[in-house]
């Protein structure tokens, strides 16, 4: 069974990669001064993002592994764990690594945002493939955290080193974007697997014995860890997941509550609300009407 390494400080990771440690709470690691290594699973106690130079084995995430080519961006929150899989071969690592405790920006505007950069969330098959151009960019930033790690520490020295690393994760906002949209063979048809996945979930007997589908259940069907799925909902139609499942929802719900025969009360039962008045509030929520008034109207 493999053994886990685990780095809760950026000393640690410095020293096993053979670079100094400027600032115990960020770090640029040059990971060319790095010894040989074989590949195995790794807990990161901090951010960290990947950006590497050579092709160098098998990128792993939690129990998929994704072909690590050269030139892509990953990104770790504290508390996950990756690896690459070297298949027992030992690896020269080569490129770099931006990594920075949580500690270093409690009490900032990017402490305060950190959430919202959806992509620490996202899988390694996920990762942000990066043109020339904005591998560039990436590096550009980088160099000037490390500039700023080198020189002696001051009042700005925290204040620039912080706003360096939101305008980074600021660009890669952008170039996401950018593969959101280029990136049309790997989501075509998309939409329709997800619209797919709703009918058929709600033609089974899945909504009384699971009940409502949740957004992690549909990312997980669709191979998709819930931050990517959830991102590239929001750009391909302008709705959060949470709001296409509940517009999907309500579509069924019209078409049986035409049904007579069925109660208001069994109809909710089978959409898979535990409590029929939750579905009363979300119909009215989303209609302007009760479910009652709506069969009376129509």
């Amino acid at each position: 069974m493999e053994v886990t390494r685990r780095f809760e400080t950026i000393s640690e990771y410095n020293a096993f990669n053979n670079n100094e440690t400027l600032h115990p709470l960020v770090s640029v690691v040059d990971l060319s001064k790095a010894d040989p290594r074989l590949g195995a699973p790794t807990y990161y106690g901090f951010y960290t993002l990947f950006i590497k130079d050579v092709k160098c084995g098998d990128m792993r995430y939690g129990r998929h592994k994704y072909d690590y080519q050269q030139g892509t961006l990953v990104f770790f929150a504290p508390g996950q764990v990756a690896g690459v899989d070297s298949n027992g071969v030992l690896i020269q690592p080569k490129g770099h690594v931006l990594v920075f405790h949580e500690d270093f920006i409690h009490g900032t505007t990017l402490g305060k945002h950190i959430q919202e950069y959806s992509f620490f969330g996202y899988q390694a098959n996920e990762a942000l493939h990066l043109s020339e151009r904005e591998r560039k960019v990436i590096l550009e930033s980088f160099a000037k955290i490390q500039y700023e790690l080198e020189q002696a520490v001051d009042k700005h020295s925290k204040m620039l080193i912080v706003s360096n690393i939101e305008l980074l994760l600021n660009y890669c906002v952008r170039f996401y974007d950018r593969q959101f949209i280029t990136r049309d063979n790997a989501n075509q048809g998309f939409l329709e697997k997800f619209e797919e996945l709703l009918n058929g979930y709600f033609h089974t007997d899945k909504p009384q014995t699971i009940g409502l589908p949740s957004v992690a259940w549909c990312a997980s069907e669709l191979n998709l860890s819930p931050n990517y799925f959830g991102d590239l909902i929001k750009k391909e139609t302008g709705r959060s997941a949470q709001e296409f499942v509940q517009e999907k929802l309500i579509h069924i719900a019209k078409e049986k509550i035409f049904d007579i025969d069925k109660s208001i009360t069994d109809i909710a039962y089978e959409l898979g609300f535990k409590y029929p008045q939750h579905f009363t509030r979300l119909f009215k929520q989303k209609t302007g009407m009760s479910p009652v008034e709506y069969r009376l109207q129509n």
